[in-house]
């Protein structure tokens, strides 16, 4: 039996091209998702790695002024260091810059200067506890000692104070720090003022200051004084 087919070709054709058109329209919309997608992705990388590079940069900037703060404070103590080799002396047989480069000498490692103060006083007077002269023998012999002391040199009776500020890393630093000084030839007395923490960006130091005092029968040869010169010295341009 024959089929006849009573649907114009021109029909067929028509829903053969709509059902084309269609799939292609959908395929279409399948692939611009896709590059929707791929697109809104490449744009959250973006601004992830935006900020990232924001923050990398701000960091940065935060150790460059840290780097610029730490070569101020080392430049201002290479010219305290510079200044003070080449200041007065202070006292013979003790030079100033040789005093100075003998706390330098005795820094521990990671441990600065920042200040030094050096104060000349007289030495407190103390009542005498001698007993009062029972005759004139003795009257005129302590008056004679008396002239005979009042005729030296008051820079001989002068006391030297010395006033020192620093940074350390830590505690365990300055009272490494304490321990030589105390140990020097030169300086007694020594004691911790103060010892309070100071914040460079994240970076914790120590900040302290010290006293101490200038022995009076400090005596160095003249080795002594250019081996004490040369290791500041050397100290100072390898730090």
């Amino acid at each position: 039996m024959l089929n006849i087919n009573f649907v114009p070709d021109d029909y067929v054709q028509s829903n053969e091209s709509r059902r084309a058109n269609l799939m292609c329209l959908v395929l279409l919309l399948i692939v611009m998702g896709g590059l929707g997608g791929s697109f809104t992705t490449i744009r959250m990388r973006q601004r992830a790695f935006a900020a990232k590079e924001k923050m990398t940069n701000a960091r940065m900037i935060q150790i460059q002024e840290s780097i610029k703060q730490f070569e101020e404070l080392q430049a201002k103590r290479k010219a305290m260091m510079k200044t003070a080799l080449t200041t007065a002396e202070l006292l013979e047989p003790v030079p100033r810059s040789v005093l100075l480069a003998s706390l330098t000498n005795n820094l521990p490692a990671g441990v600065s200067l920042l200040k030094l103060k050096l104060i000349q006083k007289e030495p407190k007077r103390t009542a005498s506890s001698a007993p009062a002269p029972t005759s004139k023998y003795k009257a005129a012999q302590a008056a004679k000692n008396g002239v005979e002391q009042r005729q030296l040199s008051q820079e001989q009776s002068l006391e030297t104070h010395i006033d020192i500020g620093g940074m350390a890393p830590s505690d365990l630093q300055v009272a490494a720090y304490i321990e030589q000084l105390s140990r020097s030839r030169l300086v007694d007395n020594v004691a911790l003022v103060e010892s309070k923490e100071f914040k460079v960006d994240d970076t914790t130091f120590r900040q302290f200051k010290l006293t101490a005092m200038l022995k009076k029968d400090a005596h160095l040869s003249k080795n002594d004084v250019e081996r004490i010169r040369s290791r500041a010295e050397s100290k100072t341009v390898n730090f």
